[in-house]
């Protein structure tokens, strides 16, 4: 018996390459993704089973074990896994009710580095990124151009910009254009 056929979804970024002398992007790693809307008292059951603490202020993320979760609303969070875990089994052996949707074939991210970043990223977005506004570890829902993204700052110079992979290319376009310019 023949081995069934499964086709690989290629990254809608995959080989673009891009910035300036001050502004690296490069396309993240495939990754799963799921949004989670649940209720504040079934945070610390969902917390356990996904194995990280969820955050519960605004703009708050959190790290562990290959897995982040950003706070993107009242009860609602983005989860990342770029280890292969499964963020839905983990959510549902919670036992509590929530609400997760699988989004990673939906969703893709650039990582924008480099002393110029903020200035690249501002090419689309009013935000203030100082460390002050925007500290480590701040994630934000917002818009950039034309489009809404998640911006996650991960380090003093490096961003995670997340979005929908329809908006890809039209980001990394953005993204590009304010390398340069943050370069000037």
């Amino acid at each position: 018996m023949a081995e069934p056929v499964i086709a690989e979804r290629k990254t809608v970024l995959s080989g673009y390459q891009g910035g300036s002398a001050k502004v690296r992007l490069t396309p993240a790693l495939p990754a799963g993704r799921a949004v989670l809307r649940a209720r504040t008292e079934d945070l610390g059951a969902l917390s356990t089973s996904l194995g990280l603490k969820l955050p519960v202020k605004p703009r708050a993320s959190v790290f562990a074990k290959g897995r982040t979760a950003f706070w993107i609303g009242p009860d609602e969070w983005l989860l990342i896994d770029e280890k292969g875990g499964d963020l839905m089994a983990d959510c549902a052996a919670s036992g509590v009710a929530h609400s997760a949707t699988d989004v990673s074939h939906r969703n893709t991210a650039i990582i924008v580095s480099g002393p110029a970043s903020a200035d690249a990223i501002n090419a689309g977005s009013a935000l203030d990124l100082s460390l002050a506004a925007f500290p480590v570890g701040a994630v934000t829902r917002t818009v950039f151009g034309k489009i809404e993204i998640i911006l996650h700052r991960v380090e003093e110079e490096t961003f995670r910009v997340e979005c929908w992979r329809s908006f890809a290319t039209y980001a990394f376009g953005m993204l590009s254009e304010g390398a340069q310019d943050a370069s000037l």
